[in-house]
């Protein structure tokens, strides 16, 4: 996705700076290339030999380093701000705030940023009175008014121990940030797309479920990527590991299939395109016990659950059906039949059984089938990689 990207990560002093080895390594899985500056007091939180080790490249923290002599010259700042499609300092500190706003390049990081077109995003990290201070909210404004973006701290229990604002938002908050602002393609404005995602439960009791095994990943990625490229998108979501980015706000949270078939079919008529990324049980309780099953044998009576996705094919549904196959063998016959099954007009399917395509992997192996008789084997990806190639399947259909 990030491939042929560069990201400059600045890194200031605080202990929200061990969140950034998640981001590098994030950013790093999308094949963006990153390069981190550190400025000294950031080393005694994260060592520069972690960021290299991350980043893959070398790390400066010494305005003044020495090259190596095998090195080709460069100046060193103006490189890296020629370089940059986009600069992010996490964490920010009030320091390197106040630095910024009054134009002050004492150090590596804030020369680079001076010398930079490209655009900044600041991820602040404080104690909480040193945020509210108004100097620091000044600050703030004006690198605002510059065209700064600021991606406000959240609230709760800080390293020193008070609550309230100053930590650092989620290395996921900022990898989608990075995401919109350096891929602002929109080619999906004014769609309206509902994804499934997350496996159902069904009650056995007021205690125990059956339940699907689903992380949730694929799903949220295809909706992720939706709203990134300009889309309006429902989640209708069911148990899920996977974090959701906060881009995603219409999140309709699902337990049953009967749960989810109603928010599916409840609200197609208003969608452009469905894409059935869950994992809905198949079979529900004829009857589930009221209380507590206490007895030393259980036999369950299982009906089946109504087929959300061929309830939409072989309606009168006018928008695009997209659905999901997972399969551990004969991948291309079940595949193929289950395309004609839902009436879909494209179905993506994956063998479960590949390494690296399996529940809770953050990449995936698919293949995708359409109406046309069009069959695409890729090689494995990450899953968000995979959410963009389904959306561009999608419009080309």
């Amino acid at each position: 996705m990030f491939a042929g990207r560069n990201v400059v990560l600045g890194i200031t002093a605080g202990i929200a700076a061990y969140k950034t080895c998640a981001l590098v390594s994030r950013l790093r899985h999308e094949h963006c290339n990153v390069d981190v500056i550190m400025t000294p007091n950031a080393t005694n939180f994260v060592t520069p030999l972690t960021m290299q080790t991350l980043s893959q490249n070398k790390v400066i923290v010494d305005t003044f380093a020495v090259l190596d002599r095998d090195e080709q010259w460069q100046v060193e700042h103006v490189s890296l701000a020629k370089k940059a499609d986009i600069f992010v300092i996490a964490p920010a500190s009030a320091d390197v705030i106040a630095k910024l706003a009054n134009g002050i390049a004492d150090d590596m990081l804030t020369t680079t940023v001076l010398a930079t077109r490209a655009p900044i995003l600041l991820c602040p990290a404080m104690n909480t009175a040193m945020y509210d201070n108004e100097i620091t909210q000044v600050n703030l404004q004006t690198l605002r008014s510059r065209g700064y973006t600021i991606l406000e701290p959240d609230s709760g229990i800080l390293a020193c121990g008070d609550v309230g604002r100053g930590r650092m938002v989620e290395p996921e908050e900022i990898y989608e940030r990075i995401r919109s602002m350096i891929l602002p393609k929109q080619d999906l404005k004014g769609k309206r797309i509902l994804v499934s995602s997350g496996g159902t439960s069904e009650p056995i009791d007021p205690v125990r479920r059956i339940v699907n095994n689903s992380s949730g990943k694929m799903g949220i990625a295809i909706a992720a990527a939706a709203k990134a490229r300009g889309a309006e998108v429902t989640l209708v979501l069911g148990r899920h590991t996977a974090t959701v980015p906060p881009t995603i706000t219409d999140i309709v949270g699902v337990e049953t299939t009967l749960d989810m078939y109603d928010a599916v079919v409840g609200r197609a008529s208003e969608c452009d395109c469905i894409i059935m990324a869950a994992a809905p049980a198949d079979y529900r309780m004829a009857k589930p016990f009221d209380t507590k099953y206490k007895g030393e044998t259980l036999t369950l009576e299982l009906v089946k659950n109504p087929d959300i996705a061929a309830t939409i094919g072989h309606s009168d549904y006018q928008g695009t059906l997209i659905v999901f196959a997972a399969e551990s063998t004969d991948l291309d016959r079940y595949a193929a039949q289950k395309l004609v099954d839902k009436n879909a007009d494209m179905l993506v399917a994956n063998d479960v059984s590949l390494e690296g395509a399996g529940f809770g992997a953050d990449t995936n192996i698919v293949s995708i089938y359409t109406r046309d008789g069009q069959v695409t084997h890729y090689p494995k990806m990450q899953k968000t990689e995979v959410a963009d190639l389904i959306l561009d399947r999608y419009l080309a259909l």
